[in-house]
């Protein structure tokens, strides 16, 4: 059987588990994502997570001139990401690792809160196209996640 070659970008790379893609995602809550891209499965975090916090920009402060508050993943806890997420005026969020020399404090209540973005994930998941990665090109992937997404926030509980 004769088949069409599928010319693009295609973020599948090899890790522990397989092929895999990762999503690396901003959202506002566990129902609005902002921004988010996709990279190869062996990849580091931090660099892609530095790609996404760059493309949203600078972000305006809030009524009290504070910055706005970014709750990350252990994964994004470096130094130059956390540099990068202050240049934007954002307050970044994490943990530090436990094998850090210099750990720093955070605010561990408003930490609490990132169970909703993992709520996205676990509803995005839910969906069979993304979690199986029928699609092999980036471009027909990330569609269907917006589309995803779209059902995930118009959705009514």
């Amino acid at each position: 059987m004769w088949s069409v070659k599928k010319n693009g970008a295609q973020s599948i790379g090899r890790s522990k588990g397989g092929l895999t893609t990762k999503i690396h995602m901003i959202s506002a809550n566990d129902r609005i994502a902002v921004e988010f891209m996709l990279s190869a499965g062996q990849l580091h975090d931090a660099p892609q997570g530095r790609l996404l916090l760059e493309t949203i920009g600078t972000q305006k402060y809030q009524h009290n001139f504070t910055s706005v508050p970014l709750l990350m993943d252990r994964a994004y806890e470096d130094d130059k990401t956390r540099y990068t997420a202050q240049q934007l005026y954002f307050t970044p969020i994490v943990p530090p690792k436990k094998n850090r020399k210099d750990p720093w404090d955070y605010d561990k209540e408003l930490y609490k809160l990132r169970n909703e973005i993992e709520r996205l994930f676990r509803l995005l998941q839910g969906f069979r196209r993304v979690f199986c990665r029928f699609d092999k090109l980036d471009i027909m992937f990330s569609g269907f996640i917006m589309l995803a997404l779209v059902f995930i926030s118009i959705r009514i509980l």
